[in-house]
């Protein structure tokens, strides 16, 4: 199995995955904390250098992840735990955000296809503010001082016939936001970090690369614009699941490698970590 290298969007677990390998990482650095209490542990991958990047596979940038083994569990109490923490690392990446801006959000993703339906789930559920001030003022919220929340979801290529970045990038040059937040379903190597497991980068997002479907780039030097990227690994790649479990199954990898396996409850944790991720959303984009 020398051969085969695990697909996944995590930073987490390709720093792992090089670690088994014995690669050497250079220009990448980590931090790890552990919240005894809630039970979320955090982990902060810095991509510092251009071999960094080569050797990790992934942009130069910042990627966060937390995981909570519980955030299956449908507990309210707990998931505004990880809504609370989430918002607060969200924070830590978007540039002034105790600055009054405009606030593109995009879900990404399928909203028939429920593995790939985390990106309209958030959008359904987040504080969308740039209509009401623009008709009404700040004074509709009783404030002086409120970010612009818009919010769109495209949907994917077969739907519209246009590539996503075609559609965000007349929206930008239609509305002029600050930031873009992008929110959408990602692919991982561990079946234990599935739906478990939430990334944040700054590093933005290419659309369908979790399941090897390469679109258009969304990222600052693509859209002019800095992007923050929100992430759950929902799949993982069938074939990573084999070579986990049989290390001598090299003939079956590549009638594997384009197939993924989601848990069986998907519908029901989608909804839940959808609306745990607007929450952390509604609570971060607060000034």
């Amino acid at each position: 199995m020398s051969d085969f290298r695990v697909r996944t969007d995590l930073a987490l677990e390709a720093r792992e995955y090089m670690e088994e390998t014995d690669e050497e990482i250079r220009g990448v650095k980590v931090e790890e904390s552990f919240q005894e209490e809630t039970d979320i542990r955090i982990t902060k991958v810095i991509i510092e250098t251009k071999n960094g990047a080569k050797a990790m596979g992934k942009p130069i940038g910042t990627y966060i992840t937390l995981e909570a083994p519980n955030m299956i569990v449908p507990d309210e109490d707990y998931h505004r735990e990880i809504s609370l923490e989430l918002a607060k690392q969200i924070r830590e990446l978007i540039p002034d955000s105790n600055k009054e801006q405009s606030i593109l959000a995009v879900g990404l993703g399928n909203r028939e296809v429920t593995p790939d339906s985390l990106g309209p789930q958030v959008m359904g559920n987040l504080l969308i503010t740039r209509h009401i001030v623009k008709e009404y003022g700040k004074a509709a919220y009783g404030t002086d001082k409120i970010h612009l929340v818009s919010s769109i979801v495209p949907g994917v290529m077969a739907q519209t016939g246009m590539d996503t970045s075609e559609i965000i990038r007349g929206i930008i040059k239609e509305t002029s936001p600050d930031v873009l937040v992008v929110v959408d379903a990602l692919a991982a190597r561990s079946t234990k970090r599935l739906n478990r497991t939430i990334q944040i980068t700054n590093t933005g997002i290419h659309p369908g690369s979790g399941v090897g479907n390469h679109r258009k780039a969304l990222t600052e030097e693509t859209l002019g614009i800095p992007v923050i990227a929100i992430g759950v690994p929902t799949v993982v790649d069938a074939a990573t699941i084999v070579n986990d479990a049989i290390d001598n199954m090299t003939n079956s990898m590549s009638e594997l490698n384009n197939m993924y396996v989601t848990p069986k409850d998907i519908d029901e944790t989608v909804k839940n970590i959808g609306f745990t991720i607007s929450e952390a959303l509604n609570i971060a984009l607060e000034i």
